[in-house]
């Protein structure tokens, strides 16, 4: 124990103890004051809670710390040598850049949206890893299996033998059009080599990766020609196309960039077709219109920023009869204002646009909720791009029950029926 110049006492904590603390910290929710107040009441009363034990134990969560990371200890990994293939008749996927679940989720499947049921579908997440702690803990607790925290370099010796699909949505940063546009010789984007690695190392049937719209833009010519000619010497037949998610049933604007490799003894991969049109987008009103009379609900994440009006991004607005704006990731607070409400969208809210369902619990403040759907992959898109992978793969397609409505999609009409996800 030292005193500082400021005379304020210092304690020398032993490192380990440190990470231990700072752990506990993460998974109470609790500042740094709070926890010791609360841990010092527990003392003082004679219960042992009072003590620093396993944080996961104290959260009712399994102790492995032996085992586990050290910054979210109680989630993410599984005992060494334990069985990470996939149950018969399923594919089994490793995950990259997994971030909060929305590409998990849709490749999983078993989900309700706004109505819509979609089935699930017969893939398997058998390994996953993120860099982002707080995304992982949401992950473990939607998704249900384990996932690493890390460097994605760090645990590619943990990959198994093989899988049968590989997916991610690498890091934008470098790529956006918000970005330093560094393309994929910046240090964020350049992860994208991460997964050049894992299929070389798992040799997977198919891999979908997916990227923003400005990996299309003309400043990043030569990062997507890098990109494709890096998936493509690896043996496996490219394609990248631009989809825009409103066209899938997702209440937003959203367009991204999907590329999905095939290796030469797997059938091709037929991009699944839209299943909306412009005149029958998901509205914003449509999404999110039942919670306008909902007051503040933390546990239910229907919290918003206070933000007040800034330049550009940070001062659009809904607008109730079309899809959302793309949510973004950093927007810092300025995420897009209500379209009817004096305030910003909730982080439900923001959710719904992303196309995630009510069930769906994000485990963090807002902040750090804020940047986990903003980085996600929307699950209903996801969705559609894995029923046409399990059809490349000749698996089981599914089929959606839709709400009752009329479809007019350019020569096409459907007329509420029960359809397959259109794949030709």
């Amino acid at each position: 124990m030292a005193k500082s110049d400021s005379g304020r006492v210092v304690i020398e904590v032993d490192p380990a103890l440190k990470d231990r603390l700072h752990t506990e910290l993460s998974l109470s929710g609790m500042n740094m004051k709070e926890w010791f107040t609360e841990r010092a009441e527990a003392f003082l009363s004679g219960s042992e809670d009072g003590m620093l034990a396993e944080p996961q134990a104290a959260y009712g969560m399994e102790s492995r710390s032996d085992l586990l990371e050290p910054l979210l200890e109680p989630l993410l990994e599984p005992l060494p040598g334990a069985d990470v293939s996939a149950a018969p008749g399923v594919a089994s996927v490793v995950s990259l850049f997994s971030g909060c679940g929305g590409m998990d989720l849709g490749f999983r499947g078993g989900f309700d949206f706004m109505g819509t049921d979609y089935p699930e579908h017969p893939f398997e997440v058998i390994w996953a890893n993120d860099f982002n702690g707080a995304a992982c803990k949401t992950y473990a607790a939607n998704l249900g299996h384990p996932i690493k925290v890390g460097d994605v370099w760090d645990h590619l010796d943990s990959l198994p033998e093989g899988a049968d699909v590989v997916v991610g949505g690498f890091p934008c940063q470098d790529i956006s059009v918000n970005g330093k546009r560094a393309g994929v010789a910046g240090k964020r984007s350049g992860l994208y080599r991460a997964m050049v690695e894992t299929i070389r190392r798992t040799r997977p049937k198919i891999f979908v990766a997916e990227n923003v719209k400005g990996l299309l833009m003309e400043y990043n010519r030569a990062s997507l020609h890098q990109v494709y000619h890096d998936f493509s010497a690896l043996g496996y037949r490219v394609d990248y196309r631009l989809y825009r998610t409103a066209d899938y049933g997702v209440p937003q604007l959203r367009e991204r960039v999907f590329i999905v490799g095939t290796r030469p003894d797997v059938g091709d991969f037929v991009p699944p077709l839209p299943t909306h049109g412009k005149t029958d987008w998901v509205s914003a009103e449509q999404a999110i219109g039942d919670l306008e009379a909902c007051e503040k609900d933390a546990e239910f994440s229907h919290i918003w920023s206070s933000a007040k009006k800034s330049p550009e991004q940070g001062n659009r607005r809904l607008k109730a009869e079309r899809p959302g704006h793309t949510i973004r990731a950093e927007c810092h607070g300025n995420i897009q204002f209500h379209y009817r409400l004096p305030r910003r969208i909730s982080m439900r809210e923001a959710a719904r646009i992303q196309s995630f369902p009510d069930s769906f619990k994000f485990h963090s403040g807002l902040r750090e909720t804020e940047r986990q759907i903003g980085n996600a992959v929307p699950p209903v898109m996801a969705w559609h791009i894995a029923n046409a992978v399990a059809k490349a793969l000749g698996l089981p397609v599914q089929r959606l029950v839709a709400p009752a409505i009329n479809r007019e999609r350019g020569d096409r009409t459907a007329s509420n029926l029960e359809l397959e996800s259109p794949l030709v």
